[in-house]
């Protein structure tokens, strides 16, 4: 059970129109490393974590994620939502436009939209939380490149924030990754 705050995580400030820089940003919000694959991921592979411990920690990082993909979807609108037809024509937006208007839609900054392939469950605690601090980082990753293509002072105060917290999952899963191996490797008495 979980309660919903009706504020975002971080705000999100958008001070230009650029239907560019949304095409672009729309791989965090459905592309192979973005927020929705890393929440779905996470809350997927929590049931099968060993200890409560750690099956709270996928918990609470994969909702998280889903905030996070709240706030990429705020940053996209804002992006779009006041822009006339003429700037959305001619840039990456204008196929993304051409089907869901000014939407955001979780499809990567390619357009292929997004598909449960993104998502890894091995029924392995060890390969998945390997997988969840190699996808952290290529989350880290994408949010560096997409800071480097922005010119918007908001947009990259809110894309470092969003990197920031990908580090800190990234150590938080390094941390879950100990405390699963300690306890496998503990002897159990009954």
């Amino acid at each position: 059970m979980w309660i919903y705050e009706k504020k975002i995580q971080y705000p999100v400030r958008v001070d230009s129109c650029n239907p560019a820089l949304a095409a672009m940003i729309l791989e965090q919000f459905g592309g192979a490393d973005g927020e929705l694959s890393a929440g779905v991921r996470y809350l997927t592979q929590r049931w099968t974590m060993p200890t409560n411990q750690a099956k709270g920690i996928l918990t609470d990082i994969g909702t998280e994620e889903l905030a996070h993909w709240e706030i990429i979807g705020t940053i996209v609108y804002k992006l779009v939502k006041d822009a006339p037809i003429e700037k959305i024509k001619g840039t990456p937006f204008e196929a993304h436009y051409a089907n869901h208007g000014k939407s955001p839609f979780p499809h990567n900054a390619a357009g292929v939209p997004w598909t449960a392939t993104f998502l890894n469950s091995k029924d392995d605690p060890i390969a998945d939380l390997h997988d969840d601090m190699a996808a952290e980082e290529k989350a880290r990753a994408t949010y560096e490149h997409l800071i480097n293509l922005s010119d918007d002072p908001g947009v990259r105060d809110t894309l470092r924030f969003l990197r920031e917290r990908e580090v800190v999952h990234f150590q938080r899963f390094g941390e879950t990754l100990r405390i699963v191996e300690d306890h496998k490797n503990s002897k159990k008495y009954y």
